[in-house]
């Protein structure tokens, strides 16, 4: 049996996030909501006439988008990667595509095999709502001080318990996990003609890479950051919301559409 490596882009805009859910349960109707990995297996399906089990790299939220997610599935099928890739993309949706397909070994799995994952958080932060880039991005209007946000965010380095920043009422018991970096930058100014007004007023980017995340926890952080940088939050809240280990302190969550998964580290 072969072992088939997917690396896909997708916006999460109009699906439930990656994993399959059903919405309720009745005696014998299932109302199955619209998920990444549910469009996708069936795809596969209808090229390799197999049902197959889609295996993520993590389970990306609803909105939450994705330009490296990594998926594995078994299958008998002696369909080559290549022509895979080409019919997987003629029959997916457009806000799904498949960047890259492989054959890997028997044992890889996208999700226990991970040795870190990397996303991105994009805030664009001027005075005027977006429209053009309006699901893809957070719109902060406040004035933000990125020198102190990005000192503030040293402090979630290395490894900790993340409770403060983990959703309330998950069900998640170990807490701990390990961010390797974080970086905070503005996007550089070489725009697209198409989107020239925001050399005025730059996306910040926030970059965190972690051996594992829980439930809501980069936006947590954004959150947090983000009253930090307006002021809303005094220097040293980072520490003083870490050592706490309850969500009540932290800052809000900030909406799915900013985040991005954007690399799977093997």
């Amino acid at each position: 049996m072969r072992n088939i490596k997917l690396t896909l882009e997708y916006d999460g805009t109009n699906y439930a996030g990656w994993q399959v859910q059903n919405s309720c349960q009745l005696s014998v109707v299932s109302c199955q909501l619209k998920t990444i990995q549910g469009i996708i297996e069936k795809a596969i399906k209808k090229i390799i006439h197999e049902k197959v089990k889609l295996i993520g790299s993590g389970r990306t939220d609803a909105g939450v988008h994705a330009s490296a997610q990594s998926a594995n599935f078994k299958t008998d099928s002696g369909i080559a990667p290549e022509k895979l890739q080409k019919a997987l993309n003629a029959v997916l949706p457009d806000d799904i595509s498949v960047i890259k397909t492989e054959e890997t070994g028997a044992d890889f799995h996208s999700r226990f095999s991970a040795k870190s994952k990397v996303y991105r958080y994009t805030i664009l932060n001027r005075p005027f709502r977006p429209a053009i880039l309006r699901g893809a991005v957070h719109f902060c209007s406040y004035p933000l001080d990125l020198k102190l946000m990005r000192k503030e965010a040293r402090v979630l380095l290395g490894r900790h318990d993340f409770k403060s920043f983990c959703a309330s009422g998950s069900n998640t018991k170990e807490t701990i996990r390990t961010i390797k970096r974080i970086t905070i930058r503005k996007l550089p100014y070489n725009l697209s003609p198409i989107i020239h007004n925001l050399n005025k007023f730059p996306l910040i980017l926030i970059d965190i890479e972690a051996d594992g995340f829980l439930y809501n926890m980069v936006r947590n952080i954004v959150g947090t950051l983000i009253e930090i940088g307006r002021g809303k939050f005094a220097e040293g809240s980072t520490k003083k919301i870490l050592l706490a280990r309850d969500r009540r302190f932290a800052g809000p969550t900030v909406p799915a559409k900013g985040l991005c998964l954007l690399e799977v580290k093997y």
